[in-house]
């Protein structure tokens, strides 16, 4: 059984200049200790999936337009604030894109991370100080029993990435969901903050959701990817399925645009044009017109595509001309 069992989930912005469709018809499940990435340009879905399944969605002008994400017997999509509350931080955590907007400024780092355990575990005092020095040692932070009296400002970049992951963590949480957070690191950094995230799994037996436009952490990284555009999936499948035999025109078009796939001296490829706006979906394919790699007069223009089994565990959006 899935820890968690995403289905049919819609979600739209009603804004001043119509309804945003920003997530359209998502399904999905993760199972206990596996990692599922999602990838996507900006503007894809990924992260606004993950936000509808914790409450974090601003309402308005968001709003859950139809769905259910069952997580061990809770509809956490229509479960009340107090329900939300029990398990968002405990039961799943999440590590966001920018460690430094995240983190309160004004707040000492432990006062940060006893927080979770204040309010889930009824720690507090040294018990729970104790355990954030724990917590950052576990993350490589050197001399933890004086960092943990800092402020977030006096932390490097990777360092409040760390503390970021120390604190999601620090409850052991059933489901860990990561939103981008190697985006601004650098390379060398990335390296020891993804290392990190993967130890961490294997120790507690976590199951990771791994937000990226990064295909190089994907292949590293996932056990399972969904690749999102214009928010919907277009294509599902094992991270070895997906690299080895990808289906979909955008998921081709992704993947030929990764700069170690081209020749020294080439020019990068690139897919041309720009996502459609999700204020006003197209009826048909929503990649045709940026369509290069397949056969786009074959693109679907009377009805949107649905996600199909094309072969055993692998998904793909059965338009004819992203097929081709």
């Amino acid at each position: 059984m899935p820890l968690i069992n995403v289905q049919n989930l819609s979600t739209r912005f009603h804004t001043r200049n119509g309804v945003v469709h920003a997530v359209d018809d998502v399904s999905f499940s993760v199972e206990a200790g596996q990692t599922l990435g999602i990838v996507g340009e900006s503007g894809s879905g990924k992260s606004v999936t993950c936000y509808s399944l914790l409450g974090l969605i601003p309402q308005p002008p968001g709003r859950i337009h139809s769905g259910t994400a069952h997580f061990d017997g809770i509809d956490l999509l229509s479960a009340s604030e107090k329900q939300l509350r029990k398990i968002r931080g405990k039961r799943v955590s999440m590590i966001f894109q920018d460690p430094m907007t995240s983190l309160n400024p004004f707040m000492k780092v432990s006062s940060q991370l006893t927080e979770p355990l204040e309010l889930h575990e009824g720690l507090s005092g040294k018990a729970a100080l104790d355990r954030a020095i724990e917590a950052l040692a576990e993350v490589g932070i050197h001399e933890p029993e004086k960092r943990v009296h800092s402020y977030p400002h006096e932390f490097s970049g990777g360092m409040r990435q760390r503390v970021m992951i120390a604190m999601a963590l620090i409850t052991r949480p059933e489901l860990l969901i990561c939103d981008e957070p190697t985006t601004a690191l650098d390379v060398t950094v990335q390296k020891q903050v993804l290392d990190l995230i993967r130890d961490r799994q294997k120790s507690l037996g976590t199951a990771v959701i791994f937000i990226t436009h990064d295909l190089a952490v994907v292949s590293e990284m996932c056990d399972h990817i969904n690749v999102m555009y214009a928010g919907r999936i277009v294509e599902s499948a094992t991270k070895d399925d997906l690299f080895r035999n990808p289906r979909h025109a955008y998921t081709r078009s992704l993947l030929k645009s990764i700069p170690a796939s081209h020749p020294k001296g080439e020019p990068l490829y690139t897919i041309p044009g720009l996502p459609p706006s999700l204020i006003s979906p197209p009826v048909g394919c929503a990649f045709s017109p940026r369509n290069r790699i397949g056969d786009a007069s074959l693109c679907l223009t009377d009805r949107r595509p649905d996600l199909a089994e094309i072969s055993p565990g692998h998904y793909a959006q059965n338009c004819p001309g992203c097929l081709s």
